[in-house]
């Protein structure tokens, strides 16, 4: 109907319909949210449209968030419907705070105090730019960081409760998801991991979802049914383990989703069944991007399947060391909440710093793969290194390569070879390779069908 009718003007308001739902504020507040969402993407929203933005979703999280709807059996909302209204709130609140800084490198760069420019003359200033200041002054609580996550985590809250209704629970799942979107947005990689915890890590009790239709439906279950649910997590929460330096972590939860969106791409399944699918083509490439990354600073071990392997080699051939490129291509768009913090930049200097040492250590790893054992002084020079300098690095790669791991409690090696050193040696064993053949049989089972199904399209009639 909306491809039909309105593939370019806005939805009927809701005060036009009022009447067929019989004035009912859920209802209404539910319709106002997704027509505003129409609009809103059909062009280019100003500020004022960004701030009404934020009051069409006030509007609907204080509705759901009423006590009389949550008591109510009225209420039912689809996950898909959930986590497409949450993902809006998060995505429309990125938008706002890209815009607000905008706004503030414009005010910076005429010398206008953001907090104070009530004395500045008019005249020297864009109009534009003065009406979208006295916007944001006037409507200072407009999308504010701290209304945001209030409003996820008592969503949250309800929907863990016991005996919450099926809609709840699904609007805590999805809330979840999306409050781990924003703190990863934010930088606060370690809440970010906690948000989604229940999916990353093997759950203490599974989170059943109580309905009639599907009464053993699990957390789990309920975020693979809604693909885009699962990539948004998966994508942000490898992003948190990059940043907190658990590589290991960061190649698993990115191989399996790059594994299962490749036979989808190859399939069709992802085309037929999903929307956006273009959108998702985009978020592969980032991923792959991100992999490209890990599997040059930690040897995936197995972690990535070979097509997915091969991929990355004919795609990021040529890394060699140069992340920066890579990362600007693959990262979130970072935000800043306040006036005052550059997120983004502090992203980029912070991963920049980290692969600047890992660099250190691939050359240092390249060298010990070549030894049994070898003298501290001559791997010294190797590096163009006094003893004295080298040897911080030498104890530093294995602290920095001690990472914590999901399901275990201790720290452990993501290194993929043992060195200790002792007296004036370095002595080097090569970590037990583990001889794993499932994946070169699933590999060519795929081959084989693959061939198999060209071969039934073959018209053989004479």
């Amino acid at each position: 109907l909306c491809q039909k009718y309105f593939t370019s003007s806005s939805w009927p308001s809701p005060q036009a319909i009022a009447s067929e739902c019989n004035g009912h504020p859920l209802f209404l507040a539910i319709y106002r949210e997704v027509t505003h969402r129409h609009w809103f993407s059909m062009g280019r929203p100003n500020l004022r449209d960004r701030i009404e933005g934020w009051n069409v979703y006030r509007e609907l999280l204080e509705e759901l968030l009423d006590e009389e709807n949550m008591e109510s059996n009225e209420l039912f909302l689809l996950p898909d419907w959930v986590f497409d209204i949450l993902h809006e709130f998060v995505y429309q609140f990125q938008g706002f705070c890209q815009f607000r800084a905008a706004i503030y490198s414009s005010a910076k760069k005429h010398k206008v105090d953001v907090n104070d420019f009530s004395g500045v003359n008019p005249d020297s200033l864009p109009r534009h730019l003065l009406e979208n200041l006295s916007l944001l002054h006037h409507n200072s609580d407009a999308w504010s960081i701290d209304a945001v996550t209030s409003y996820l985590e008592r969503l949250i809250a309800i929907g863990s409760a016991p005996n919450a209704k099926a809609s709840y629970q699904y609007l805590a799942i999805f809330s979840s998801i999306t409050l781990s979107r924003l703190e990863c947005l934010i930088g606060d990689y370690q809440s970010c991991l906690d948000s989604t915890s229940f999916l990353l890590e093997p759950p203490k009790q599974e989170w059943t979802i109580h309905h009639q239709s599907d009464p053993l439906q699990t957390a789990s279950e309920v975020v693979m049914s809604v693909f885009g649910a699962r990539l948004s997590y998966t994508y942000h929460a490898s992003i948190a383990y990059l940043m907190t330096r658990r590589y290991k972590d960061a190649t698993r939860v990115l191989g399996d989703i790059c594994s299962y969106m490749q036979r989808g791409f190859k399939t069709g399944q992802l085309h037929r069944n999903v929307p956006n699918a273009d959108q998702h083509h985009k978020m592969y490439d980032r991923m792959i991007a991100l992999l490209a990354i890990l599997t040059h600073i930690c040897p995936p071990a197995g972690l990535v399947e070979d097509a997915v392997m091969k991929t990355i080699r004919d795609k990021h051939s040529a890394v060699s060391g140069n992340y920066k490129d890579l990362f600007v291509f693959a990262s979130p768009k970072f935000i800043s909440p306040t006036a005052e913090c550059d997120t983004y930049n502090l992203q980029m200097r912070q991963f920049q710093n980290e692969m600047n040492i890992q660099n250190n250590y691939r050359k240092l790893r390249s060298y010990l793969k070549l030894y049994t054992s070898i003298p501290v002084s001559k791997l010294a020079k190797f590096h163009d290194m006094t003893e004295e300098e080298f040897l911080p690095l030498l104890l530093s790669y294995k602290h920095k390569m001690r990472q914590a791991e999901v399901g275990s409690d201790e720290l452990k090696s993501a290194m993929d070879i043992h060195y200790h050193l002792k007296g004036e040696l370095v002595h080097v064993d090569e970590a037990e390779k583990q001889r794993r053949f499932e994946n070169y049989f699933m590999a060519q089972i795929t081959q084989n069908m693959e061939i198999a199904r060209d071969v039934s399209k073959i018209n053989t009639t004479v």
